[in-house]
């Protein structure tokens, strides 16, 4: 009986995803793989990946058919492991401001109206604790084809898939789903998928302004951003700040878990953990760093580490598990956002101004590297190239892209601001007039 409840499960998605994303017989090749037992977790991870990674799916913007597709593909995989639906459902739908400036490049009757964010539950097992939760989250939507944030030149209309940025972080929940609905924690755990992400946090902020679970009672948030790519095993922990507790909580997982693990930092980010940390919510980001495919269409995803990604999910959820278990609350430490640079005017909005720089994001400081200039761009109707390694804007030094984006946001667009840089073991300026975004 219970062999052919398994061979039913890989026939019914197997069905699903041939009718619905089109996914290759590969694919389903691994899930059949996953009927026989036989690599059954690595099999599963592979194929939801090759599923949420699929150019039928078109990246996954937000509000498209192909995140649709997204959504109801989630819902049934989180499911099949046992999580069962939010308080309110699986869907929780959130509108988008028509003038959104994140939207400004997208075609008006190509605009997104709503998103979704997909919500579980796992029922804690403890009596009294079970009215308590913690939230282990991750975004699922993408970028579409490129029309807003690609990194990559000449690329627009390309899909970008986004294997790791974020179906990594998406896969990994569901692995989590499996592992704490097998054996649930003394406090409820909401997994939730949000939607909106890459359009400024969108479905985090719905999800914390109605929360489909007190907020009150929630007591941490758990993210998963880009976990795909685990190299030399290190894993970095974003918040680790955010409660008193947090590093020797850290500290024994690695013991337990062989990863060279750095941790550090408040709540604040370019991530969903920020959404719940501005509501005074211990959070922890957990990630494996940037490379040359971020936000790009050569993220896919068969370069993904799929045991790399499945040893994060393993230390995710017993992350998450020791949270729940733990008798009391955690300790939320409050800190004050970073403040820009040095004093200036009013910034504009978003990312500020536009030099049309292209970071080189598998590479770090101190300064910023460029792949490349936007043709017509600012930076590249000043010369800057490929290799040039940016480090001052106008007053501001230029330490990490986070600097970079702060410097920017102090100008408007038409300023006119010197731009130092090195160009190999030479350091020279150009002056530089700053665009508009979208314009």
């Amino acid at each position: 009986m219970r062999r052919s409840t398994r061979e039913w499960k890989a026939r019914w998605w197997g069905a699903l995803g041939l009718a619905a994303v089109g996914w290759t017989s590969e694919v389903s090749a691994q899930a059949a793989a996953v009927s026989t037992g036989e690599g059954r977790v690595a099999a599963a991870v592979r194929r939801d990946i090759g599923v949420l990674a699929h150019d039928s799916l078109a990246g996954r913007f937000t509000g498209t058919a192909g995140s649709d597709r997204a959504a109801s593909y989630l819902i049934g995989r989180l499911g099949e492991t046992g999580v069962r639906p939010g308080p309110a459902g699986w869907r929780q739908v959130f509108g988008i401001a028509p003038d959104l400036v994140a939207l400004r490049e997208v075609p008006g009757a190509d605009r997104p109206a709503s998103g979704v964010n997909v919500i579980g539950m796992i029922p804690g097992s403890d009596p009294v604790l079970r009215s308590e939760a913690v939230v282990v989250g991750a975004h699922y939507d993408h970028l579409g084809v490129g029309l807003t944030s690609s990194m990559s030149l000449g690329n627009r209309g390309e899909i970008h898939n986004g294997a790791d940025d974020n179906a990594s972080g998406s896969v990994a929940l569901i692995e989590i789903a499996r592992q704490l609905a097998a054996r649930p924690a003394r406090r409820t755990v909401m997994v939730v998928a949000f939607s909106g992400e890459e359009l400024g946090l969108l479905g985090s902020s719905a999800y914390v302004k109605s929360p489909p679970f007190p907020l009150e009672r929630t007591v941490a948030m758990i993210n998963l951003d880009m976990v795909g790519r685990l190299r030399n095993d290190r894993l970095l922990a974003f918040g680790s700040e955010t409660a008193v507790e947090f590093p020797a909580l850290l500290d024994s997982l690695r013991r337990r878990f062989p990863f060279d693990l750095a941790y550090s930092g408040d709540g604040y980010g370019r991530s969903d953990q920020q959404s719940f940390y501005l509501a005074g919510k211990p959070v922890l980001h957990l990630f494996t760093d940037l490379h040359e495919d971020y936000h790009r269409p050569s993220d896919d995803a068969e370069k993904i580490n799929v045991d790399g990604l499945i040893r994060v999910a393993e230390f995710a959820a017993e992350l998450t598990r020791a949270i729940a278990d733990r008798p009391v609350p955690l300790t939320f430490v409050n800190k004050p956002p970073p403040p820009p640079p040095v004093a200036g005017p009013v910034a504009t909005g978003g990312y500020g101004a536009y030099l049309g720089s292209i970071p080189d994001m598998s590479v770090g400081g101190p300064g910023v590297r460029l792949s490349g200039a936007r043709p017509e761009s600012p930076a590249a109707r000043a010369g800057l190239i490929a290799g040039d390694v940016l480090l001052g804007i106008g007053r501001h030094e230029i330490g990490d892209l986070q600097a970079m984006t702060d410097a920017l946001r102090q100008h408007r667009p038409g300023d006119t601001v010197v731009v130092r840089y090195r160009r190999g073991a030479a350091v020279d300026s150009v002056r530089v007039v700053l665009g508009r975004r979208g314009g």
